[in-house]
């Protein structure tokens, strides 16, 4: 068992870093003041380093690297702000992942390679005003009618929502009640009779923008499906990945806010000595660096034993209940170093703290990912509903 990156793994990291670092963080600071996402251009410019489909094979347009070698990247980005990484999460965890894997190879050579080149984003429409947690209530409908699917119904909490290119939509294709009928189809931004709603005010992620989708008629060919009723289980195998995403965009504001608060407790003076001098911020360093190496632990075991296929709930529920935890002390502890200046928005501390808590909600909030993690203990899945 190796804990040490490769070197290929470490320049992968550094040449991501750099970039980051070196061109993103005004743009992050941009994207927050005037909550906008990302301009077009900036994802090409990462489709030209190679930042998107990290670990799409090579016959899409990806770099045919492992899950490990794409978190990688999205944390160095992650560090920066969410809606800077936003781009690359979409495409090495999104639903992109979704149609690699089951999508036919026609829709999959339209719509893989278009994303590594920057020239597409997709996004997943999953939630519903009545299904959330409980997605298997969902009631947007696909119906089959010859060789065209006819969708109806309203999503709501996209990611994406309005920007995105395309989306990977959850629905029912049968009758059948419960999980049975589930599948999902891939519909355009385009397409007649899709609409969206006004753009969601959050606490936080700023930049990523979100909103609901409105299904009227709806129709696209029937090659546009991805998943067949019945392929519920496979949605949620996939959707495994996009926890360690989500996982690793919440270690991302730990991360960055504990390398933002190590240069300012050793700059900051107080009481005559610069306040890293004080026992009482040493332990509480020391405390948020060990929050921040547990949840890189545990995402980076959940990918490394994903290579290959997919993540097991097991692995990603932990990953990512564990990233989200830490992500909200870890950052609230940043805040409180920082004092006054961690609870200005002249700095980026405080939207760290509002993003950490979005990613603790968004993808499975905490409390059903510690559901999860109890039904893959016993061997069975508990029913909510009685």
């Amino acid at each position: 068992m190796d804990f040490t990156l490769n070197e290929e793994q470490e320049a992968l990291q550094a040449a991501a870093r750099q970039f980051a670092r070196g061109e993103m963080t005004e743009v992050a600071a941009q994207t927050e003041r005037e909550a906008q996402p990302l301009a077009r251009d900036w994802v090409r410019r990462y489709a030209e380093m190679g930042f998107l489909g990290v670990n799409i094979p090579t016959c899409y347009g990806g770099l045919g690297l492992g899950n490990v070698e794409a978190l990688l990247v999205l944390e160095e980005f992650a560090k920066i702000s969410s809606a800077v990484a936003f781009p690359i999460f979409e495409s090495v965890v999104g639903p992109v992942r979704a149609i690699e894997h089951f999508a036919d190879e026609g829709l999959k050579n339209r719509v893989i390679p278009a994303v590594c080149r920057g020239e597409m984003m997709v996004a997943v429409a999953m939630s519903e005003p009545e299904a959330g947690t409980a997605l298997t209530d969902l009631r947007t409908k696909a119906e089959i009618r010859r060789n065209q699917l006819v969708i109806n119904g309203t999503k709501r909490w996209c990611s994406g929502g309005g920007h995105s290119d395309a989306y990977l939509v959850y629905c029912r294709l049968s009758e059948e009640m419960g999980a049975k009928s589930i599948g999902a189809v891939y519909v355009e931004r385009d397409t007649p009779g899709l609409t969206f709603g006004d753009q969601e005010e959050l606490m936080g992620f700023r930049g990523i923008p979100e909103s609901d989708l409105y299904f009227d008629d709806v129709i696209v060919p029937v090659s546009q499906l991805v998943v067949p009723a019945g392929g519920f289980q496979k949605l949620m195998q996939a959707f495994d990945l996009e926890r360690c995403g989500n996982a690793t965009m919440a270690l991302g504001q730990a991360a960055g806010a504990l390398d933002d608060a190590l240069i300012w407790v050793q700059e900051r003076r107080q009481f005559g000595k610069p306040i890293v001098e004080f026992q009482a911020v040493q332990l509480k360093l020391a405390e948020m660096a060990m929050q921040v190496e547990a949840a890189r632990l545990l995402i980076y075991r959940a990918a490394q034993s994903a290579e290959g296929r997919l993540p097991t709930i097991f692995d990603s529920s932990v990953a990512k209940c564990f990233a989200n935890e830490a992500a909200r002390d870890v950052t609230s502890a940043a805040v409180q170093l920082l004092g006054g200046y961690g609870y200005s928005r002249e700095y980026p501390m405080e939207r760290r703290m509002r993003d950490a808590w979005g990613w603790g909600i968004a993808g499975g909030t905490i409390d059903i990912q510690k559901v999860n993690i109890a039904a893959a203990l016993v061997g069975r899945r508990f029913d909510q509903r009685r």
